[in-house]
């Protein structure tokens, strides 16, 4: 049976981006789970790993989204049984939240393609080590975490302290580096988001941010399937396809 890694979906437009192309390019498949759309969680046991993906709501609003409580557990049980993880934005937030992290609005929101820094730690990542010590990224947020304990910090910003964690094989990621211009115009196209970008950015922030995009996407998207296709071979034990070992 060919790996199967369990996809935990918060929005339709919030998919893995390029880090799905590069799992199906390793040959594995993905179950997908829409959180927002009431879909029953899954046994983890079943799956050789876990992706939790990005949406607009807080790993806090337990009241307004109860389910959230449900796939924190899940979370929580799955990283603590040695389950390889990789969270993006909101999955971030909620595996830290999962693993004991506080998580809470931030001072103000982080929006643009905006750099990164990895922190001297990274540097001794099998995954994180792949990145040079400055990166564009994406950023869409406004909450921020507290680093669990006994994680370690991977990266920062001049805006967040924390961008990027790993806790075990757990691996949690504020930013994003999986979206592509084509991806971000279906962003574009969700009216809070939309709205949310303008009453951020101002007047024509869609159109703005869509050039940034497009300007970082070539060496986003090729960041994001190196650093994931090490969690892959690294963390989640993958053999690497015959065109990359060749």
């Amino acid at each position: 049976m060919p790996p199967t890694l369990l996809v935990l979906q918060h929005i339709v437009c919030e998919p893995p981006g390029v880090y799905e192309d590069e799992l199906r390019a390793w040959g594995a498949s993905l179950e997908r789970v829409r959180m927002d759309e009431g879909d029953p969680l899954p046994d983890w046991r079943r799956f050789d790993g876990i992706i939790v993906m990005g949406g607009p709501m807080g790993a806090y609003e337990e009241d307004r989204f109860p389910w959230l409580s449900t796939e924190k557990r899940l979370i929580s049980e799955a990283v603590l049984a040695g389950v390889p993880l990789w969270g993006v934005c909101l999955g971030s937030q909620l595996l830290a939240a999962a693993l004991g992290g506080a998580v809470a609005p931030g001072p103000e929101p982080e929006v643009g393609v905006l750099p990164v820094l990895r922190t001297a730690h990274a540097s001794y990542d099998p995954v994180f080590s792949l990145l040079p010590d400055e990166f564009p990224a994406l950023q869409w947020h406004g909450d921020t975490f507290a680093l669990p304990p006994g994680a370690v910090q991977l990266a920062r910003s001049t805006a967040y302290e924390q961008q990027a964690f790993v806790a075990g094989r757990a691996y949690g990621l504020q930013f994003h580096i999986e979206v592509d211009a084509a991806l971000a115009a279906e962003w574009g196209e969700v009216p809070e988001y939309a709205a949310s970008l303008e009453a951020i950015l101002g007047s024509g922030a869609q159109r703005r941010l869509l050039r940034e995009i497009e300007n970082a996407e070539r060496e986003m998207t090729g960041l994001a399937r190196r650093l994931f296709a090490a969690w892959l071979e690294y963390v989640v034990g993958l053999k690497a396809p015959v065109a990359r070992t060749a």
